[in-house]
């Protein structure tokens, strides 16, 4: 076992610095993914700065009325709260269709956003992964790739990201809350995540040393119909072959408000812009939903093994859009 060090962070602060003055530091929290990354060999920080303990456990009703999650809020407890439900409805159905009951009980909202693929070529340090280790190949390209990248992958990467939570956060405008070396920042979920690229190394927009505080939800979205729906190999305990989060509001008979993202099809939850701007304005019929998706997965580039995910995709979404419309909507 490789020996590292270990620090018990009393406030954002002290974990920033802790953080900047340990090269190769990771944070702590949860552990779910972290740890059996170390237990791989696939991550070997030197420093593990734990921030599990930190004053980020609580969800608050800000003044606008958007709602304000800490980066150490249990998975469990984020799925279970009233506002939440209430509220936000897409977000708690995609955090129960993740993981184990055990593991949301563990599994922090900072940490959930930050868990690595589960590509079993990242996960095997005897195979090549540009994401593992950079300019080593991708051995899952002419490998095993049924569960693999459709939409945003590159030469060099066609990992998918695993996080059920984050593809409802993007659907829902959500925005995401940074602390460090130079203050505090915030960026849309929909681009925390990166497409691979020439650099599949690099999962998220965070800086050096980063830590994620929290997790916004605007106001905007809070009381919208929605809904979360995840295809996947069995009942419980499986990642998205492809999943779906969506948000629409129709006002006067036309789509007023709408918000969609896929998982299980990309580097990074995918939004889908195209398929929004088709339908803000037109009727909500089935036929205008299938117009609407069909332009969106225009731009998917299945492998020899995984071009299932398309139609697959294409179903559950129009299927989640229908099933928000009002009666006689659709």
């Amino acid at each position: 076992m490789k020996p590292f060090t270990y620090v018990r962070a009393g406030s954002v602060q002290e974990a920033a610095d802790a953080h900047a003055s340990r090269p190769g530091a990771r944070y702590l929290a949860g552990g779910t993914n972290l740890v059996d990354l170390m237990k791989l060999g696939v991550e070997q920080p030197a420093a593990l700065i734990d921030v599990s303990r930190l004053p980020l456990d609580t969800v608050e009703e800000l003044v606008d009325g958007s709602l304000r999650i800490g980066a150490t809020v249990r998975n469990s407890d984020l799925a279970a709260h009233p506002l939440v439900r209430d509220r936000h409805r897409v977000l708690s159905q995609a955090l129960l269709a993740g993981a184990s009951g055990q593991l949301r009980n563990v599994a922090t909202t900072g940490g959930n956003l930050l868990q690595r693929t589960r590509c079993p070529y990242f996960q095997d340090v005897s195979k090549p992964c540009n994401k593992r280790a950079p300019d080593t190949g991708c051995g899952a390209r002419d490998g095993v790739h049924r569960d693999h990248a459709v939409l945003g992958h590159s030469e060099q990467c066609i990992a998918t990201n695993p996080s059920d939570m984050a593809v409802a956060l993007a659907a829902l405008d959500a925005r995401v809350e940074l602390y460090g070396a130079d203050g505090e920042r915030s960026v849309p979920a929909a681009e925390f995540h990166r497409l691979p690229g020439d650099h599949p190394e690099q999962d998220t927009e965070l800086r050096p040393g980063e830590l994620i505080t929290g997790v916004v939800l605007p106001a905007a979205s809070a009381g919208l119909p929605s809904l979360y729906r995840k295809a996947r190999d069995r009942a419980s305990y499986a990642f998205a072959l492809a999943s779906v989060a969506a948000v629409l509001h129709v006002q006067e008979g036309v789509v007023e408000h709408v918000g969609i993202a896929f998982g299980g099809l990309a580097h990074r939850p995918w939004r889908a812009r195209r398929a929004e701007e088709a339908m803000l304005g037109a009727a909500p019929t089935r036929a205008a939903f299938e117009h609407a998706v069909d332009l969106e997965l225009d731009a998917a580039r299945p492998l020899r093994d995984n071009a299932y995910k398309v139609d697959l995709a294409r179903n559950l979404a129009v299927d989640v859009l229908a099933r928000l419309t009002p009666p006689g909507g659709a």
